[in-house]
Formats: C-alpha cells, structure tokens, sequence
C-alpha cells in the first residue's frame, strides 16, 4: 500500500492516527445572543461541561465571532467545543437557550421590555426554520414568563419542549439568605420561589425545609427575616444592574445546571416557568427536568395567603399577554 493510500483511506477504529472527531455526533447546546448574559451561559456550559459543542449566535456577528473565538481557548479545560454559527445551524441544536433581547435599565421593570423583546423573539424563530423537531428550547430573556408563552406558540413544537428560566435563580438567592442564617449548605434548603420571574414573586415557605425539617421548626427563621430574604432574591437584579448594569454570572451558572440535567436525564426538581393550564399562564412552578424537556409540573401544597398571591401573579401575567394579544 502507498503512503498516499495510508493518507487517504477511511479510519477504521478510534485508535487510527487519522481519526476525526467532527464526525461524531454531539450533545449541542446554541445560545442566541452573544451578550453578557449569552456568554455566560457559553462559559459556563464549557467549563460545566454540560456539553460536547456550543453554538453561539447573534445579529452582531463581529461580536459574536469574537466572543466565540474567546470562549474556543478556554474549551481546553474540558474539551467543550464552541463556535460562531448561523441561525440555521442554531436551529438544528439539541437544546436552545435564548437570550437575546433588550436588557434592562437601572429601576426598568422587566415587563417593559415586552413589545421589544417580542419582535426580537419572533425574528429569532423565524431564522431558525426549519427548528429540530427533538429541541428543547430554554427561554431566558425578559421578561421571561411572557415570552415562554410566546415561545411555546411560536415554536410549534409541544409546550414541554419550551420553558423559562423562571424564578431558578431567584430561589437560589434567597436559599442561599436561608443558608447563612442557619449556617447550612444552600442544597439542604429545600425552598421554591414560585409565580412571575419578577416584582410578583414570592416564596413558598409554608412547606420548605432544612433537610426535612420545616421552617417552622427554627425559630431563627422569623416572619420578619423571611419577607427580608423574599424581597432581597426579588430585588437584587435591580441592585445588580443599578451598579455595573447587568446581571450574567448567576443566570449562566442555571443555565449551565439545567442544560446538564436535560443531557444526562437527570430529572431534578426546579421552579421553571411553564404553562399553567387552568390561568392560561406561564408562571414558574417546580417542574421535573429531563432529555425532553418538562417530564412533569409538580403540584405544590400553599397557604391560602400563598395561593392568594400565587393567583394574583398569573393575574398580572394574562393582563400583560391580553395587551400584547
């Protein structure tokens, strides 16, 4: 046989000297938007390895390519690929995380980002026809529980396969309050803030826990320092973006988190924005995570004050998708 015929011939094993992996098939994640936030759920994706490739993506595509090429020299730490692609290509993905939008400005309330971000929602879809049938699409951008609404209807693909971020990060902020007055690990507090991802959320304490053990049971744990702890996780975005203008490691750390349970199946229990039936809604509500998106919604027990606000929020969201209607 001929050097050249050695040089050309087909590999036979993963052991061939010219074996190439961009034929394997991979778990890929796109990311539209290559703003702060995009990147950061980039980044953390790789350095999660919650991945085998990410796409990135943005009308931008200067500052798109030159985000990607950044985050391609941090992939050496586990391998991750990523790369500038096309909308096309994005479409096609395992898993769509969008981000692009319009961000807010300081004291702005998400809702008021509704008719921009919508018409930029609606371009986004549009460029990625025909979508993979399989994707599951994670919606980030504000105001968040609005636009996964929107999303599921203009996706086409069955609602389980289009949720929100939700209140994700907001249940961990005030975890993590919880955990620093208790001295525990924020993974004992078992604790959910539910309804809008924004100023009409609240948390559900009439049935959280510390390893078991109800709130109730800590005296620590005051009425006073509980409604502290909910209005510190409802309002630190607006104390973040008043101070350096955007908010980005905390959401991409979630994003990284959930798109590693969908690939490994994990069915993990977090509050997501997804469709309430009965409002018509999407309001976040601890849902059962896995490789098709949303496995189940999982009825939480409320006080009658916390179904009172529950209500009150899928409220305010069917006013705000009436307007838009």
């Amino acid at each position: 046989m001929s050097d050249d015929a050695v040089l050309t011939r087909r590999p036979s094993s993963l052991n061939d000297f010219s074996y190439n992996p961009l034929e394997d098939k991979y778990n890929t994640v796109a990311v539209i938007g290559a703003g702060g936030v995009g990147a950061a759920c980039a980044s953390n994706c790789i350095l999660l390895k919650a991945c085998s490739e990410v796409l990135l993506v943005d009308i931008a595509e200067d500052r798109c390519e030159g985000e990607a090429l950044d985050l391609q020299d941090a992939g050496f730490v586990t391998g991750v690929r990523c790369k500038h692609a096309t909308y096309e290509e994005a479409g096609q993905a395992d898993v769509i995380v969008i981000t692009a939008g319009v961000g807010q400005k300081p004291g702005e309330p998400r809702t008021s980002l509704i008719g921009r971000n919508y018409a930029i929602l609606k371009s986004i879809f549009k460029s990625m026809e025909p979508l993979n049938p399989d994707a599951v699409i994670l919606v980030v951008s504000n105001p968040c529980d609005v636009l996964t609404y929107l999303a599921q209807k203009l996706s086409g693909l069955d609602r389980n396969q289009v949720f929100g971020s939700g209140t994700f990060l907001d249940s961990q902020r005030f975890r993590i309050a919880v955990s620093h007055k208790l001295k525990v690990s924020p993974s004992a507090v078992n604790a959910f803030v539910l309804g809008e991802h924004g100023d009409s959320q609240f948390a559900a304490t009439s049935t959280a826990t510390i390893g078991g053990v109800p709130f109730s049971s800590f005296p620590e744990l005051t009425p006073e320092f509980l409604k502290q702890a909910e209005a510190d996780a409802r309002n630190r975005a607006y104390e973040i973006i008043a101070k350096k203008g955007a908010t980005y490691h905390g959401i991409g750390a979630c994003v990284a988190t959930m798109v590693d349970c969908i690939f490994l199946n994990e069915r993990l229990v977090f509050p997501l924005s997804v469709r309430d039936s009965k409002a018509n809604v999407c309001v976040s509500q601890p849902a059962v995570l896995g490789r098709s998106g949303i496995e189940a919604i999982l009825p939480i027990p409320m006080s009658d004050e916390e179904k009172k606000l529950y209500d009150a929020s899928c409220g305010a969201m069917r006013a705000i998708l009436d307007e838009v209607a």
